[in-house]
């Protein structure tokens, strides 16, 4: 495994923990400033709505992931993401929703790798 394939990993890891713990500033971190959301049946949104999205929902999050690809294109890299994910609001039910997303990520100036695009894919399950 290459340090750039071991770099996207730990962004993703980072991500998880991050989502876990409800630390936004963590997870905005690891996104480029010009990110792109595609989720289904809602506009693509970018890091500001992420955030307003994140501060709202009050829910706890707890889930796993695994890379089933990882492509590396010179600055820029995909991954093919299976992930399964549980929401539990304040004093409600958790919703568990799981499948795939497909996420561009580029190498930035300063050499860390961020998410620049994500298309997610989760349906309840």
């Amino acid at each position: 495994m290459t340090d750039d394939e071991s770099a996207i990993r730990q962004v993703v890891e980072t991500w998880m923990a991050a989502s876990r713990k409800g630390d936004l500033e963590t997870v905005l971190s690891l996104m480029t400033d010009d990110v792109i959301f595609m989720v289904p049946a809602k506009e693509p949104f970018g890091k500001a709505a992420f955030a307003a999205a994140f501060k709202g929902m009050g829910e706890k999050i707890d889930g796993s992931s695994e890379i089933v690809e990882l492509k590396l294109l010179g600055d820029w890299a995909y991954i093919r993401n299976r992930i399964d994910m549980t929401a539990t609001p304040p004093g409600g039910e958790p919703v568990r929703r799981s499948g795939y997303t497909l996420t561009l990520l580029r190498k930035e100036g300063d050499g860390r790798w961020r998410l620049a695009r994500d298309a997610n894919l989760l349906a309840s399950a």
